[in-house]
């Protein structure tokens, strides 16, 4: 087996970060073939094979896969935190708006 093709095992993961890592890696134009498999369904590990073109090494491609993933993550992290404060705001500016011109309550009378 040469640095071009490798198997990684992750222990304590499962389908999810296989799946995400399997993506990743099909992405990149570098990589020829990537899978992934779960050897036994009691076990919590998963198995990635990482077959590159020859351009990068098969570590380099997981480590650039795995980047983009946390990439990914920090990106959705930061619009789910965006999205929570506006929204914040738009309820307490509705709440004062409210609250000023009809005694508080919303109410239909």
């Amino acid at each position: 087996m040469s640095v071009y093709e490798k198997t990684f095992t992750l222990k304590d993961e499962d389908h999810t970060m296989g799946n995400a890592i399997r993506y990743m890696l099909n992405k990149n134009p570098q990589v020829a073939l990537a899978g992934y498999s779960v050897p036994h369904p009691m076990e919590r590990s998963v198995n990635v094979r990482v077959q590159t073109t020859g351009e990068v090494t098969a570590t380099a491609a997981m480590r650039d896969a795995l980047l983009d993933i946390i990439s990914v993550c920090d990106h959705v992290h930061d619009t789910f935190d965006l999205a929570i404060e506006e929204h914040g705001e738009k309820n307490a500016t509705a709440m004062e708006t409210d609250v000023a011109g009809k005694g508080g309550g919303s109410k239909k009378k």
